[in-house]
């Protein structure tokens, strides 16, 4: 301690005794009270003078410590230059107004630079641990994909450290407005996802149903990374613990589409999931996870059959034999019957299920949302009638079988007969040449 501060510490010491009464003398004590009484104002008037002693002492020493750093403004007297940088270019400017602003505003700067405590400090000082005061965001990110991040995860997403902002603010990186662009640093063209063999997220992201409603029309309940993915907690889709696992996904989806989730645990594709049959689909398997169509679109409602196809080959295969794909396929006919205008779109159920669209009691009904007049008769059409399957349609088999035995047979034999007429055409030819030449003679 410098002999300043000693001298500041003396004179301290003899304020206390000078300003505090002196105890009574044994004459006076014994003159004007009892000697009990006297001896416990004398203790008391002792403790009261110990402890104000005390606490000057300790504000004199946290006053008085050299190299202390007093708060924020003995660092931006040097960092609140805009051009400051360190040897490796990097800038170690400080705005105190954005600072102040910030969520660590109230901080003082050696609360997260621990290692920081005399001025001038050295060059190279410890990495900020943010465990310290978000240990429980600390240990989720540990377990998760970015847990082996290179950068500084934490200001990875929340920007810099001196201007972080509470996730409602507007400003901050982690606003619902703001998260795919801050996800996009990484999961986007040329970002370190890529690097990783990641594909490009961000631009699909944009361009789909969700991202049109939080980027166009600034809906703040629109999904974004988040909302699916989680914040901190970010596990690998193959995790069974990840949120967009595949088992989990209908209740991932679920936490804003509640009713569908409903209807699709309540039919055949929800059930099947829920049994452990991991080939049934989920949502993302036909809406895929981030280019999500607006399924009025044409676009979705082209490209919905054969995404149920992928799975139910044998009945793509028969609905193209049908009029009403046919009409689709020859001139791109959005209306025209997909399969979830019959089937229903997260419900499916099968057709020996009362509740079904496709239940014998309910075809009237589904028909009649296309066909006007559609009576019991007309919902005698096989919309799947497999021609090829002898046990399922023998009828249609046969007919079928008969027709292309007459096609073959009648090719085959106009075939045959084209041959023997060109070949007695030549030798007609020929002989027509051959009498001409003799007559020459």
């Amino acid at each position: 301690m410098s002999k300043a501060a000693q001298e500041q510490l003396r004179f301290v010491g003899k304020m206390v005794h000078v300003s505090l009464p002196r105890e009574p003398s044994s004459v006076d004590s014994r003159e004007s009270d009892p000697a009990d009484a006297n001896a416990g104002r004398a203790r008391a008037r002792g403790v009261i003078r110990d402890a104000i002693f005390a606490i000057l002492l300790a504000i004199l020493l946290f006053l008085c410590w050299p190299g202390r750093l007093h708060a924020q403004d003995d660092c931006l007297a040097c960092h609140s230059d805009k051009d400051m940088k360190n040897a490796a270019g990097h800038s170690l400017a400080v705005d105190g107004d954005k600072l102040g602003a910030s969520i660590h505003g109230s901080l003082k700067c050696g609360d997260c630079h621990a290692d920081i405590k005399t001025y001038p400090h050295p060059d190279k000082v410890a990495r900020v641990q943010c465990l310290t005061c978000h240990a429980t965001e600390e240990s989720d990110l540990k377990g998760s994909v970015h847990a082996d991040g290179k950068d500084h995860p934490c200001i990875s997403c929340h920007g810099d450290a001196h201007t972080i902002f509470p996730k409602a603010d507007a400003r901050s990186a982690v606003y619902p407005l703001n998260v795919p662009g801050t996800c996009a640093q990484c999961h986007s063209n040329n970002g370190m996802g890529q690097k990783h063999g990641l594909p490009s997220i961000y631009p699909k992201y944009i361009d789909s149903i969700h991202g049109y409603a939080l980027s166009k029309e600034g809906l703040l309940v629109a999904a974004n990374c988040q909302s699916c993915h989680g914040s901190h907690h970010i596990l690998s889709h193959k995790d069974p613990q990840s949120p967009t696992f595949k088992s989990n996904i209908p209740n991932t989806c679920g936490t804003c589409h509640a009713k569908i989730n409903v209807d699709y645990s309540q039919g055949a594709h929800g059930k099947a999931i829920a049994a452990g049959k991991m080939k049934a689909p989920v949502c993302t398997d036909c809406h895929t996870a981030h280019g999500i169509l607006q399924p009025t679109e044409a676009a979705f409602r082209m490209q919905s059959t054969p995404i149920c196809g992928s799975c139910h080959k044998d009945k793509l295969s028969t609905y193209h034999d049908t009029f009403h794909s046919q009409l689709g396929l020859l001139g791109g006919y959005v209306e025209t019957a997909r399969c979830w205008d019959c089937h229903g779109a997260h419900d499916v159920l099968p057709a020996r299920d009362p509740k079904s669209p496709i239940a014998p009691a309910n075809l009237v009904t589904t028909c009649g949302r296309c066909h006007a007049g559609a009576n019991l008769q007309f919902v005698q059409y096989q919309p799947h009638a497999n021609a090829r399957d002898r046990k399922l349609n023998p009828a249609l088999y046969f007919i079928r079988l008969f027709m292309n035995l007459l096609l073959a047979g009648t090719l085959t034999f106009f075939m045959i007969h084209t041959i023997l007429w060109l070949i007695r055409a030549r030798i007609e030819q020929v002989k027509n040449n051959s009498a001409i030449g003799g007559d020459h003679d």
